[in-house]
């Protein structure tokens, strides 16, 4: 006896993919400015990602990226060795 085929699955969610985008935002912001910025658009790829059946590489990426920037712009800022103009010591 043959089994019937499983139902094809639904189709994704309607509206635009942005995972790549906030994923790429996401790593460059990490990496380069504000860590604070790389972590909330790695949220948003890892969101778009589970909503859109993508990898949420790139936004575990910008995530970690983003913390790691968070902690070495804490070490930095503590051992003194950091200057600009918006920080006074």
């Amino acid at each position: 006896m043959n089994a019937p085929y499983p139902p094809p699955p639904p189709p994704p969610a309607a509206g635009r993919d942005r995972t790549t985008l906030w994923g790429i935002l996401g790593i460059v912001t990490g990496l380069l400015c504000c860590g604070i910025l790389g972590i909330v658009f790695g949220y948003l790829s890892i969101r778009d990602a589970k909503r859109f059946g993508k990898s949420p590489l790139l936004g575990w990426l910008a995530i970690a990226f983003g913390v790691i920037n968070l902690i070495a712009s804490a070490i930095i800022r503590s051992r003194g060795n950091y200057y600009s103009p918006y920080w006074y010591r």
